[in-house]
């Protein structure tokens, strides 16, 4: 595996987040475009995780407050899952955040996705009230964890 540190517009990220993007569809239902609106804005801090030159998997992070980076479009490609590349991309993740000063994480996913929620609570993530534009969301699970 090698991860590459970059920004959401490498067209490979671009190209796995396509792909979630899809995979969300049904998920999201009718706030599918709510989610679209939060979720497709310029990352900064993107992630494209390969195997064999072939990207698998991607996240990235943003800042929510001088001390919290917001953990954003975690994805690895059905294909290729169950191999521990999710728990890879995250830590990669948390590390450069915590390069950038960050100490604390938070995040958003659907309770649809039992398998990141399980993964983030195995990280040590714990769910929290909604924040920001979340909030009031039923479609939503927002969870923390401190760095």
């Amino acid at each position: 595996m090698k991860l590459v540190r970059t920004t959401s517009d490498h067209p490979d990220f671009k190209k796995l987040v396509a792909l979630f993007d899809e995979y969300l569809i049904d998920i999201d239902g009718e706030e599918r475009d709510f989610f679209a609106f939060h979720n497709n804005k310029f990352l900064a801090h993107a992630l494209v995780c390969y195997e064999n030159d072939e990207p698998v998997g991607c996240g990235g992070f943003k800042e929510f407050d001088a001390t919290t980076a917001e953990i954003k479009r975690m994805f690895v490609h059905p294909d290729h899952r169950k191999k521990g590349i999710a728990n890879l991309i995250l830590s990669e993740i948390e590390a450069w955040a915590k390069e950038n000063g960050y100490t604390q994480f938070i995040l958003e996913t659907s309770p649809k996705l039992e398998n990141a929620i399980a993964l983030y609570k195995k990280t040590g993530y714990v769910i929290i009230p909604n924040f920001g534009q979340y909030i009031g969301v039923e479609n939503s699970i927002c969870m923390k964890k401190e760095g």
